[in-house]
């Protein structure tokens, strides 16, 4: 029997009142998520890529119901929290956790590194006293930190140190989901490297489910198992990773790929940059689907219909209105 998934999100919508005028009325809105599906297993990491603005961060900030949803599903180990009020959803928490992009600025400055790792486990009533700091001090073991820091401030460590601290306080009340908000873009690239290993062997130990966001492809490469393509607001292509990078099948997909930087010069020269235009205002996207004010593939009917996520081969699924379902969807051509 197949394991259910452990966090399922379903038709999720997230979108930003627009206030204007003398009597501060509501004109519009900022249509930050529209409409996105998708599902993470035990032990399986799930990405999330796409520009600055398409609604990464948004979809983190909601899944943990930091935000609430305007519509939609999110199911965490197989419980309904969409509608949760914050009092109901305590009780969750300890179930999905988070690791922020700059750690220093969510930590506190006044409390000792372990009195910070240590709050959860107290908080949600898991130890008390000695037997919190000793759970403290084996996890600063397994995060890489020495247990003697267990007494420094955050301000003593160093930006990879900081976030292998934010690891061990999100590891720290044994969570089955870990949202990580581009938590190695500002790091070195060596120390990128160390602390995505370290998430790797972290989730091969105790199964934890990653919704990993970042901008980075070849960040999502090293870590993700699937990966899924965001563009204002919708995902538009979903698929685990070798074929994401072997045969992307959306055209925003292909833009993001030409736009990377190769490792092999002979591939940059062969890759044509197909992106064109800025993007839209996710407070007026275009209708119909809304990449085809810059895809060079577009036809009439991607100006008014917009293509559901559908599987066009095993596992992979796009929303293009150019891409036929079953077999091999083959290469696009522009018209």
């Amino acid at each position: 029997m197949t394991e259910p998934p452990v966090l399922e999100v379903e038709g999720l919508v997230k979108h930003f009142p627009i206030h204007g005028g003398l009597l501060q009325r509501r004109i519009g809105a900022v249509k930050a998520v529209d409409g996105v599906s998708f599902t993470i297993a035990r032990g399986e990491t799930l990405g999330l890529v796409g520009e600055s603005g398409c609604g990464k961060s948004t979809i983190g900030k909601t899944v943990l119901k930091l935000v609430e949803p305007t519509a939609g599903r999110i199911v965490l180990a197989g419980e309904d929290i969409s509608s949760l009020k914050p009092g109901a959803m305590w009780a969750h928490r300890r179930r999905i956790q988070t690791i922020f992009q700059d750690p220093y600025s969510s930590m506190n400055p006044r409390l000792p590194s372990g009195t910070i790792v240590g709050e959860p486990l107290e908080n949600f009533g898991l130890s008390r006293g000695r037997e919190t700091d000793d759970r403290v001090a084996r996890l600063f073991e397994r995060v890489g930190l020495r247990p003697d820091a267990m007494r420094k401030y955050a301000h003593e460590f160093s930006g990879g140190q900081r976030q292998r601290l934010g690891i061990a306080k999100a590891l720290s009340v044994n969570p089955d989901v870990i949202v990580a908000d581009e938590p190695v873009s500002a790091l070195d690239v060596s120390v990128q490297a160390q602390v995505l290993n370290l998430l790797i062997d972290l989730q091969e130990e105790f199964r934890l489910a990653y919704l990993f966001i970042s901008h980075d492809l070849a960040v999502m490469r090293h870590i993700s198992h699937r990966i899924a393509v965001m563009y204002l607001g919708r995902i538009v292509e979903l698929t685990d990773k070798r074929s994401l990078f072997m045969r992307p099948l959306h055209p925003y997909t292909e833009a993001l790929l030409s736009a990377a930087t190769a490792p092999d010069p002979k591939r940059r020269r062969q890759r044509k940059r197909i992106v064109q235009g800025d993007v839209p205002s996710p407070a007026n996207p275009p209708p119909g689907c809304h990449f085809h004010t810059r895809c060079p593939y577009a036809i009439a009917e991607c100006k008014v219909i917009a293509p559901p996520l559908i599987e066009v081969a095993e596992g992979h699924h796009v929303a293009c209105l150019r891409r036929p379902v079953g077999g091999d969807p083959g290469p696009l051509s522009a018209s």
